[in-house]
């Protein structure tokens, strides 16, 4: 496969990662108004993303295989490096949260009331069932006439 062509790939994909990468910058942007797990994790997610960018750029460019695969293998450690690192910070954020209720007295917060979850959805499936009822025989009707 030529470099061009592999850069067009990886742009392509690159790109199309945005439903990943694009979340991460808004929690960046957020700031202390997320925990630090989550931003540690959105920090190694637009790391990966970038560094795929950067691959594609390099693919272009360089008239060798090792360099582009080099620059993939050590950005790809970086990020996998920062993630684990994202996913101790959630494990000691979450023992932090159970000393914390624990201190309180309470297992868990109480849930707040009203319907439940199913309750919703049969209630929307019943509504929807019931328009979607209603068009078909509408339709059937007055294709009838």
């Amino acid at each position: 496969m030529s470099h061009p062509v592999a850069a067009l790939g990886t742009a392509l994909v690159t790109a199309a990662g945005c439903v990943w990468y694009l979340p991460a910058v808004a929690d960046l942007r957020a700031g202390a108004d997320r925990p630090d797990s989550r931003r540690t994790a959105a920090v190694a997610c637009v790391t990966g993303w970038g560094s795929a960018g950067v691959l594609a750029v390099l693919l272009l460019v360089a008239e060798t295989w090792w360099t582009p695969g080099a620059a993939a293998v050590t950005t790809a450690a970086c990020t996998g490096a920062v993630r684990l690192r994202s996913a101790a910070q959630r494990r000691r954020e979450a023992r932090e949260a159970v000393r914390l209720w624990a201190q309180l007295r309470h297992a868990r917060p109480r849930a707040c009331v009203g319907p439940s979850r199913s309750v919703v959805a049969a209630s929307v499936c019943a509504v929807a069932a019931v328009v979607g009822l209603l068009l078909v025989l509408g339709h059937g009707l007055s294709g009838r006439s």
